[in-house]
């Protein structure tokens, strides 16, 4: 850029520092400290590492979890597992026990290794559903849950402070030999799929279904853990699209690795649908983080669920699952708890008022639920279910069994409707508004989709 005199890049790549926030670091790969590279990465989590210290007198005997998905950028050299073993390099330079995922994980299992391990933190090398040339940085706190203030503020600065590299920080090498590198892929693994399963309550209807889903990972990190998700639950696996099964930083089919885009990403989800006869279809993002529902109508037309719908879906069903549980261990309705953002549907709100449990509201984004949430469950209460209209979705308990359990649940959730001669979760959501109507709610200003009269 300099032997071109290519200054407007320039001052854009050298210009302003990328600035830490609540939701970490993303940007592009590429030179600079605008941008994600080795040095970036290196700077962050030297100012991690050193808040952690700060808060954390226990840090060198809890550790940190690190994980990451499949970006790369050739012309940069940047990676997710390039960024990752270097942010493990840094915070085993200091002696602190760092739990590196030795191959691409989902977002999920971060939070759920920091709450299963106990551990002080996790970070998620990933940029969820951006375009490919870019790359994030995501924390999470010892509670499971996004930080929120005054921790970014606090990394921030930390950051700013220790901007010259450590050392050892570039020691990569010395640091996949260390001792204090764990590999919690395989614990990690098995133990979530083993704790789903206190959500299936459908197991013999779901040995005996007939009903056809279909999957795709969008380019990204999901395909075999939603696999092993359908297994935990004695579903049938869920048909994959082919074309975008396995990880490939470019989204070679797509235009934006995105499911929110709807049917621009799930064209050939539709097309191996129709093909195979099946009814369902589960899009993720390609961190897996995020999950996009369709289904084909009587019509023969494909109908993509909104966040909104799938909140209410989802949140009415995990409430039913919930009533039909034993009374043993059960807690009382009183002490129930559904949670969305300010810019989601109130839907969940209709549905607490109408069955007497509770519901709350928070900031946008899934760290204020999950902060939220944490709170609630310390103080004995149960928090079943929360969702944003982004179509994300958490459940709980645990706190951090989020998207793949809701894989799932939609999977279990259509085949208890093909045994109740129901078979539509359209028909499900018209006749869940309809029942809201009754109580004072208006779905049209709820961003719900009422049936035609």
């Amino acid at each position: 850029m300099v032997k071109d005199r290519a200054m407007s890049e320039l001052q854009k790549c050298f210009g302003a520092r990328m600035e830490f926030g609540t939701a970490g670091l993303r940007a592009a790969m590429g030179p600079g400290v605008s941008c994600m590279n080795d040095l970036t990465i290196i700077q962050t989590t030297q100012g991690f590492g050193a808040y952690l210290e700060q808060c954390f007198t226990d840090l060198k005997q809890r550790g940190v979890v690190i994980g990451f998905d499949a970006r790369a950028h050739p012309p940069s050299g940047g990676s997710s597992k390039r960024f990752a073993c270097l942010a493990a390099s840094v915070l085993i330079s200091r002696g602190v026990p760092v739990y590196l995922f030795s191959d691409i994980t989902p977002t999920p299992y971060v939070p759920f290794t920091v709450s299963h391990l106990g551990l002080c933190a996790g970070v998620m090398v990933t940029a969820s559903h951006n375009p490919k040339q870019d790359n994030g940085y995501k924390v999470y706190w010892a509670n499971g849950a996004q930080i929120i203030p005054p921790h970014d503020k606090g990394i921030a600065t930390a950051i700013e402070q220790n901007l010259e590299p450590w050392p050892k920080s570039w020691d990569t090498d010395g640091a996949l030999q260390s001792s204090l590198l764990n590999d919690p892929y395989q614990d990690t693994h098995r133990e979530y799929c083993q704790t789903i399963q206190q959500h299936c309550f459908h197991r013999e209807l779901n040995k005996n279904t007939k009903v056809k889903v279909v999957h795709t990972s969008v380019h990204g990190v999901g395909h075999i853990f939603v696999q092993a998700a359908f297994k935990a639950f004695d579903l049938q696996p869920p048909y994959a699209v082919e074309e975008q099964k396995d990880p490939d930083p470019e989204f070679p089919t797509v235009k934006y690795p995105n499911p929110e885009e709807g049917e621009g990403v799930l064209m050939l989800s539709f097309a191996l649908a129709d093909k195979e006869g099946a009814t369902v279809i589960l899009a993720n993002d390609p961190d897996a983080d995020r999950l996009a529902i369709a289904e084909k109508q009587e019509s023969g037309q494909w109908r993509v669920f909104s966040g909104n719908e799938l909140g209410a879906l989802l949140g009415w069903w995990i409430f039913q699952c919930w009533k039909q549980q034993k009374e043993d261990g059960k807690a009382s309705i009183k002490d129930v708890y559904m949670l969305s953002s300010t810019v989601s549907s109130k839907i969940l709100c209709a549905i607490a008022v109408k069955e007497g449990f509770h519901f709350e509201e928070t900031l946008t984004g899934f760290k204020w639920m999950g902060n939220r949430a944490k709170e609630l469950m310390d103080q004995g209460k149960t928090v079943l279910f929360a969702f944003e209209e982004a179509i994300g979705t958490l459940t709980s308990t645990p706190l951090n069994i989020y998207v793949h359990l809701c894989v799932v649940l939609v999977g279990t959730f259509s085949v208890f409707l093909f045994f109740s001669d129901l078979n539509h979760l359209k028909t499900e959501l018209d006749n869940l508004v309809d029942v809201i109507v009754e109580h004072f709610y208006q779905p049209e200003k709820n961003n719900l989709t009422p049936r035609p009269e």
